[in-house]
C-alpha cells in the first residue's frame, strides 16, 4: 500500500493589517488539522500574517517587529505539523515576498518569491525584491517544492522546482477573483503540471479587501493535469487532500486520487455570491453597524439591497424612498413591496421641501435661465445629503446603485447618487445587472450568512415589475435611460470593447457599431473620468474595472480614432 500524506489548504478570510488574530486564525487552524484530519501539512494563503494586499504597511517601521514577534508565537506554539506560512521577510535593506515552513519550535525552510505581479490591480515590485532559488523539503519521504502566486504564471519557478527534483509542488496564493478566473487556473496549472510532471496543490485566500474578492477555489491537480480536488467557492474552511507517494515506480511519485471537487457554479451565481461577499467584509471589517441605501423602485437599487441582505441580514440594512414630483406610484409600491418581503427596516422621506428650499437659495443664481440638467441634479443631492445624513447618525455605510454602465458615460451625480461608501454593482455591466436579478429570483439557495432565514432566501427577492420597467432616473417628467443612451445590450457591448479589451473608435465601428453612436459614448466614458475618481470604491468583478485596474488621466487631449 502506497504511503500517504494529508494536506490541509487552509482556505482562510484573513484581515489587512490585524498580524496578531491573523496567527491566532493560522495557530487554531493548524490544531483543527491534526484533530480534524490527522495532518500531516496545512498550507496557508500568500501573506498569511499580513493578509493580502497590505500595500503601504509595508513600508511602516514596525513591520518587521510585528512579525517576528508572530513568529515567535507560532514557534512557541510548538505544534507538530507542517506549516506552511507566508510572511513579509526583511533582510538588510530588502524585503520579499516569503514563506517558511514550520515544525513544532523550528523553521525548516524558507521561499522568496520569484515573479512579482505588477500589472492590473498588483503592484508588488513597489515593495518587494525578487527571490531566485527554488526551495525543497522532504517529508515523508517526498521532495516537495514550495512558490508563491505568481510564480505559478511564469515557467521559470515550475522548471527550476523540477531541475531539483521536485515530486510534488504546494503554491501558496492571494488570487483575486474576476469572471472566469477559475478556469483560467485550471488551464494554468494543467500547463504547469505538464511541464513539471508532478502535482500542484493550489491553495487560496478567501474574503473581501475593499474592491478585490478572493474566491478560494482552492484546488489539487495531477500530474495528467487533472483537478482531483476543488474547494468550494466563496467558503471559508479546511479541506484536506489526500496524497499518495507511489515507490513502485522507478522514481517515487506523487500521485493524487480522485476526492471532492465542488460543482461548477453559473457566471451569475459566482458574480452574485461575489458581491455578496464583497459587501460583507467590507462592511465587518471596516466597523459599520450595517448599511443605508436608497431604494428608488428600480431595479440597480433593487439588486443592491437583496444582496446587502443577503450579505448582512435584513436586520443590518436600511432601506430610505425618497420620492419627488416625478416618482412613479410604480415605484412607491415596488420599493416598499420588497422592503417588506426582505424584512427591512424602511422609511419614506419626501425631498420635495428640500428641494423647494435649494431652488429658492439658488433663486438669484437661476434667475433668467432655462430649467435644465442642474435641477435634476438637486434632486439627486438631496437624496445624497439624507442618506449621509443617517450613515453619520447611526453608524451605517451609504451602499450607492450605480452599475458599471451608468459609471462609464457619466450618468450619474456626483454628490448624489455617488455619495456613499460602497459602489455594490460598480463593476456589473446593466444587461448582467438583469441577470442577476433573475438568478436571486430564481436559483439562489445557499447563503453562507446563517442570519438569513431559508425563508427569505427561497422568495422572490425582487419584484417582477421592477425587473419588467423600462429603466428611469425619475428625476423629469416621462424620464426613459434610452432617452439619452443607446439600448443598454448595444452600449455595454461598445463599453466592453472600449473600458475592457483598450479598442479604438475605429476598432468599435470595424465591429459594425454606428460611428456617430460610438464616439458619442467613448466621448462620454473619457470626459466622465473626473467622477470616476470621485466615485465609492466596489467589488471588481472584471479585469478592466473602474478603480486599480484603468487609470486614465482626467486631463487630457488624446483624440479618438485608430
Amino acid at each position: 500500500m502506497a504511503r500517504q500524506i494529508k494536506v490541509v489548504m487552509a482556505q482562510l478570510n484573513l484581515e489587512v493589517g490585524d498580524i496578531e488574530s491573523n496567527t491566532t486564525k493560522l495557530i487554531e487552524s493548524a490544531k483543527q488539522a491534526i484533530s480534524q484530519y490527522a495532518a500531516d501539512i496545512i498550507a496557508f494563503p500568500e501573506l498569511t500574517l499580513t493578509g493580502y494586499p497590505p500595500e503601504d504597511l509595508l513600508l511602516r517601521p514596525s513591520l518587521v517587529i510585528r512579525v517576528e514577534k508572530a513568529m515567535n508565537r507560532i514557534l512557541s506554539e510548538n505544534i507538530g505539523i507542517y506549516m506552511v506560512v507566508g510572511y513579509p521577510e526583511k533582510q538588510g535593506n530588502k524585503l520579499y515576498n516569503s514563506l517558511t515552513v514550520i515544525k513544532g519550535r523550528n523553521r525548516l525552510a524558507n521561499y522568496r518569491k520569484q515573479c512579482l505581479p505588477n500589472y492590473q490591480v498588483f503592484d508588488e515590485r513597489r515593495y518587494f525584491d525578487q527571490g531566485d532559488e527554488a526551495c525543497l523539503l522532504k517529508i515523508a519521504g517526498a521532495d516537495i517544492a514550495f512558490t508563491v502566486c505568481e510564480d505559478m504564471w511564469e515557467q521559470g519557478p515550475m522548471r527550476q522546482a523540477r531541475d531539483a527534483g521536485a515530486q510534488l509542488m504546494i503554491n501558496i496564493n492571494a488570487s483575486p477573483y474576476h469572471i472566469n478566473k477559475l478556469a483560467q487556473r485550471t488551464q494554468l496549472l494543467q500547463e504547469r503540471t505538464a511541464e513539471g510532471g508532478f502535482p500542484i496543490i493550489y491553495v487560496n485566500l478567501l474574503g473581501g479587501q475593499d474592491e478585490l474578492v478572493f474566491d478560494g477555489a482552492s484546488m489539487a491537480m495531477t500530474a495528467e493535469g487533472k483537478c482531483h480536488y476543488l474547494a468550494p467557492s466563496f467558503e471559508e474552511g479546511l479541506f484536506a487532500v489526500t496524497v499518495e507517494i507511489d515507490e513502485k515506480e522507478p522514481v517515487a511519485r506523487c500521485k493524487i486520487p480522485l476526492q471532492s471537487v465542488a460543482v461548477n457554479q453559473s457566471i451569475e451565481a459566482q458574480v452574485y455570491q461575489s458581491l455578496v461577499l464583497g459587501v460583507r467584509d467590507y462592511t465587518n471589517k471596516n466597523g459599520f453597524r450595517g448599511v443605508v441605501l436608497g431604494l428608488s423602485g428600480g431595479i440597480d437599487s433593487a439588486l443592491t439591497l437583496a444582496i446587502a441582505v443577503d450579505a448582512l441580514g435584513p436586520d443590518r440594512v436600511h432601506a430610505v424612498m425618497m420620492p419627488f414630483d416625478y416618482t412613479s406610484p410604480l415605484s412607491l409600491d415596488a420599493a416598499a413591496q420588497q422592503a417588506e418581503d426582505l424584512g427591512v427596516d424602511y422609511r419614506v422621506i419626501s425631498i420635495a421641501g428640500i428641494y423647494s428650499a435649494f431652488i429658492d437659495a439658488l433663486r438669484f443664481e437661476f434667475a433668467d435661465t432655462e430649467v435644465d440638467v442642474s435641477e435634476q441634479n438637486i434632486q439627486a443631492r438631496c437624496r445624497g445629503v439624507l442618506l449621509m445624513a443617517i450613515s453619520n447618525k447611526k453608524g451605517l455605510l451609504v451602499l450607492t446603485t450605480g452599475n458599471k454602465s451608468e459609471i462609464a458615460v457619466g450618468y450619474s451625480t456626483l454628490y448624489g447618487d455617488m455619495a456613499g461608501g460602497f459602489d455594490v454593482l460598480k463593476d456589473v455591466f446593466k444587461t448582467l445587472v438583469y441577470r442577476l436579478a433573475s438568478y436571486r429570483n430564481s436559483e439562489y439557495s445557499s447563503p453562507a450568512n446563517p442570519s438569513i432565514s431559508q425563508q427569505a432566501i427561497s422568495q422572490q427577492a425582487i419584484p417582477q415589475q421592477v425587473i419588467d420597467r423600462p429603466p428611469s432616473a425619475e428625476l423629469a417628467p416621462d424620464q426613459l435611460d434610452q432617452d439619452s443612451l443607446p439600448p443598454y445590450d448595444q452600449l455595454d457591448q461598445i463599453l466592453e470593447l472600449y473600458v475592457e479589451n483598450d479598442y479604438s473608435a475605429d476598432a468599435i465601428i470595424d465591429e459594425g457599431f454606428d460611428e456617430t453612436v460610438v464616439k458619442r459614448v467613448l466621448r462620454l466614458v473619457d470626459l466622465n473620468e473626473y467622477k470616476r475618481r470621485q466615485s465609492p470604491i466596489g467589488v471588481r468583478l472584471t479585469q478592466r474595472g473602474f478603480g486599480r485596474d484603468r487609470r486614465y488621466p482626467i486631463t487630457n487631449a488624446w483624440p479618438l480614432g485608430e
